[in-house]
């Protein structure tokens, strides 16, 4: 379902979202907590993930990895490998995942066939490259609580248009560690700009759910501007 909203969204047309379902060879069954895909791996498909949360990252031999992205359901695990087959980075779950596979031969017939297909793929990496651009800058510039805000505005924009989120909550599967790790901040520091947004009555997290409480708010605290996240605002 969170594909096909995104698709949808794209101006990809129901026989063309029925062609690229019909292209998945198998849907995989992960646990948590798991390498789905290892740095230097050499892969010769596609991967969609249509449940659970994953993250992406570099290994380190002396350090924590610091998580450089989020996948949500309707996103695709690792479109690089249409045009570098060998994998710069580890693709791992957060959370049980099912994923389809598409066999990247199956998946450049589609794109030839539907040319609206492979136009939503070269989107897909504008947004990816969009979104990273902002990861960066939260990492690297913005203040903490700033960074932090952004972080859980950009989260709850993508689960609200995957049609995962309820009214102003939406479900929070990562341990605020993780999320600070996003931000490159340590486990301490994440607690506490976390309890900050929610004294400032902002946020709030309770158990595996984040609710907005002040959206306007937390958007000027952030300077948060969605569009980076919309491939709809470009036309196909």
């Amino acid at each position: 379902m969170s594909l096909r909203r995104r698709l949808d969204r794209c101006g990809v047309s129901a026989p063309e979202i029925d062609a690229l379902a019909a292209s998945v060879s198998r849907v995989a069954t992960i646990e948590a907590d798991r390498e789905i895909l290892r740095e230097d791996d050499v892969t010769a498909q596609c991967r969609i993930l249509l449940d659970g949360w994953t993250c992406k990252y570099i290994p380190l031999e002396t350090f924590r990895p610091q998580i450089l992205s989020l996948q949500i359901p309707g996103d695709f695990l690792d479109l690089q490998g249409l045009f570098r087959r060998r994998m710069d980075h580890v693709v791992a779950s957060l959370t049980p995942c099912r994923i389809g596979v598409i066999p990247h031969d199956a998946f450049k017939r589609l794109m030839e066939r539907h040319p609206r297909i492979g136009r939503m793929v070269q989107l897909e990496a504008v947004v990816e490259l969009a979104t990273a651009r902002r990861w960066l800058l939260n990492a690297g510039h913005r203040q903490a609580y700033e960074g932090m805000a952004h972080l859980i505005c950009e989260l709850f924009t993508r689960a609200a248009a995957a049609g995962l989120a309820e009214a102003s909550r939406f479900p929070m599967p990562l341990t605020q560690t993780e999320l600070g790790s996003a931000l490159g901040l340590p486990s301490v520091h994440a607690n506490r700009i976390v309890k900050r947004l929610a004294s400032a009555k902002l946020m709030s997290w309770r158990g595996r759910w984040i609710t907005i409480e002040d959206w306007d708010g937390l958007t000027e605290v952030a300077e948060f501007d969605p569009a980076y996240l919309k491939p709809e605002h470009a036309a196909l």
